[in-house]
């Protein structure tokens, strides 16, 4: 094979192959905006997971950017790669195009949002869009930089293909004048003004630009327009045209940063780690229905197990259980078969409690309240000011998933004193509430839990622009709210089925469904009692509209939104990136702003989400569980 075959190719090749490893290291880099997310949990070896902080380093686009060059850079190797293709034409190739994307990456003002973002055109709504969907047609935008200020636009027309537009139009202009003179002429095709399709490009940016400003400021973004191959000066006169220049001209006077010709690849930028990144909670805290589950759960307060195997034997259920269980299959089975106990094991309550052991070890490693208590003591030493704030749909699902059978005694007295049932008084609550739990009372100042006035805020409440210690929240927390109450504005999707409420003091509710634990409510459950499934929202059937509605309350407030749903979370960032572009930026001397520090030390930046294990309702499964007197009160629940 003569390596002296087509150059060109070859060194494209070469150059694509070098850019293709590259990028598997850029995606450490810190460039690309992350939302701030506090990620407190842990796999049940006592490690943090690190699971939001990996994906969020990676800059969104970076992978197709990379599948893009990995096809080019196949197509290429097998065309050279044959001998019969040495003497034939060349072959068209999108690397000289990939290249420049490539070098505007290397060159963009950090932080890079995305890579490859396409917004709608016109009047067109931004959609979610949906696996299998046709996508919308739209203004395409190479790298959205700086945050989301700058928008830049590689475009690679070579000279030769805006001259033959260029005499096209000539041609009509010719046509018109030669056979249509007269008065009575059909419509000419002659521009009356001059265009092109680079103008026209420009205008289409400069357009989607004005329907897109930044959420934070309203900043209209800037456009950067890269002409890699266009040259108003061409030495060859084959390629000469005023019109060329005209038409660069025309576009930096509508406002349009256009640049000429290949980035120089040796003057790229050295990228450097900015000052590490601390995230706090907020002084209150918004909760979620996982949450409220977790807190009063049996893993959370009950004494730990002493090692993994004790975990494991904690939650095998008792004969009473199994019992109960297997005379609810038996009653809605449409068959004679006799029940397989192996399955029933391993696919049902086996499953379940080893759900449960997991929780215990995770619990082990580092206890729930034990977190809470250590993030919030490191912004109020004595927890001065700390509050904990909950939707009414959160409050009263949790209550009518605690109050069924689904939970045991304590988990139930818990849940009661929780949000200070009528007739109750706060010492009472409080006691009732730390009462057979391995914490001293008042160890987190959880009683009473706060219930906000309305499923979602007023219209006209929007993300305050600091925290109440004056430091400056991200645009994020302004995104989240907006996709929230986008997601809510196009209905909930009602559950199948419904269920009258478990504690007559709740009022009716919408359905909500916590998806917090490994166990199914309906499979947990110690009786015949059904809980109400949740209302799914139309827009992303991965959330649920009393989870969208906690979002949107902490959202809107400015506070710390706490939630062991990590599904719910990884789903609203896909929505949030798919309809804003990324997660919106504060600029790190900005994430500082009310706290001093010194050089190089990590800056405390506001957590919007803060996500924690979940803990399911356990006390039903454990081992040493005993159904209560049935005609004995639950505590705190009359």
């Amino acid at each position: 094979m003569a390596q002296s075959t087509h150059p060109e190719l070859r060194a494209l090749q070469n150059e694509l192959r070098a850019i293709f490893d590259a990028m598997a290291n850029f995606g450490a880099a810190r460039l690309a905006t992350k939302p701030p997310i506090l990620d407190s949990s842990i796999d049940v070896s006592g490690s943090s997971t690190d699971e939001f902080h990996s994906h969020q380093d990676a800059v969104h686009g970076l992978r197709a950017l990379r599948d893009a060059v990995r096809r080019d850079l196949d197509v290429l190797d097998k065309f050279l790669h044959h001998p019969q293709n040495d003497s034939g034409p060349s072959l068209s190739t999108n690397a000289p195009y990939l290249i420049a994307v490539w070098n505007e990456v290397l060159h963009a003002p950090p932080p890079i949002v995305t890579i490859w973002h396409t917004f709608p055109e016109g009047s067109q709504p931004i959609s979610i869009p949906r696996r299998g969907s046709r996508k919308p047609p739209g203004v395409k935008i190479d790298v959205v930089a700086d945050g989301g200020k700058r928008w830049i636009r590689v475009n690679t027309t070579k000279n030769s293909r805006l001259l033959a537009e260029f005499r096209e139009i000539d041609s009509y202009v010719t046509d018109s004048e030669d056979e249509f003179s007269d008065d009575d002429a059909r419509p000419s095709l002659a521009q009356k003004e001059f265009d092109n399709s680079i103008l026209r490009m420009g205008r289409s940016l400069l357009d989607a630009a004005q329907r897109n400003p930044l959420a934070s400021t309203g900043e209209v973004p800037y456009i950067t327009l890269r002409l890699t191959r266009l040259d108003p000066s061409s030495p060859d006169p084959k390629e000469q045209d005023p019109r060329i220049g005209h038409t660069i001209q025309l576009l930096r006077e509508m406002g349009i940063d256009v640049e000429l010709g290949e980035r120089d690849t040796s003057a790229a930028p050295h990228i450097t780690a900015g000052p590490p990144r601390r995230l706090e909670p907020t002084i209150r805290i918004n909760l979620d229905l996982s949450i409220l589950i977790a807190l009063v759960s049996d893993i959370t307060h009950s004494s730990l197990p002493s090692s993994p195997a004790d975990a494991d034997a904690r939650y095998i259920p008792s004969e009473q259980y199994r019992e109960w269980k297997r005379k609810r299959l038996e009653a809605s089975r449409r068959t004679d078969e006799d029940i397989d106990e192996s399955k029933l094991w391993q696919n049902g309550i086996g499953k379940h409690s080893r759900a449960l052991a997991n929780q215990a070890l995770q619990e082990m490693a580092r206890g729930l309240l034990h977190e809470l208590r250590d993030r919030l003591a490191a912004i109020s030493p004595s927890l001065q000011g700390v509050e904990f704030w909950t939707t009414p749909e959160a409050r009263d699902r949790c209550l009518r998933i605690v109050l069924s059978k689904i939970g045991g005694p304590n988990e139930k007295r818990r849940a009661s004193a929780l949000f200070l049932s009528p007739g109750t008084s706060p010492l009472e609550a409080e006691a009732a509430y730390w009462q057979n739990s391995r914490y001293p009372p008042g160890f987190l100042p959880l009683v009473p839990t706060r219930v906000y006035d309305g499923s979602i805020p007023p219209a006209d409440m929007s993300p305050p622009d600091q925290t109440e210690k004056g430091r400056t929240l991200s645009p994020f927390f302004t995104l989240l709210a907006r996709t929230c109450r986008d997601i809510l504005a196009q209905d909930a999707v009602p559950p199948s089925n419904s269920m009258p409420a478990v504690f007559p003091s709740v009022p009716p509710a919408p359905a909500s469904e916590q998806r917090a634990g490994a166990i199914e409510l309906k499979d947990a459950a110690g009786g015949d009692d059904e809980i109400e499934r949740a209302a799914v929202t139309k827009a992303n059937p991965r959330l649920t509209a009393h989870t969208v509605q906690s979002m949107l309350w902490g959202a809107a407030r400015g506070w710390t939104t706490l939630t062991a749903n990590k599904s719910s979370v990884k789903a609203i960032l896909r929505d949030i990136r798919a309809a804003e572009g990324g997660y919106g930026w504060v600029r790190e001397s900005q994430i500082g702003a009310g706290g001093a520090g010194e050089v190089g030390a990590a800056m405390a930046e506001t957590a919007a989400l803060w996500v924690v294990d979940p803990r399911s309702l356990a006390e039903g499964m454990r081992s040493d569980f005993r159904e209560p007197d049935p005609d004995s009160p639950v505590p705190g629940a009359e």
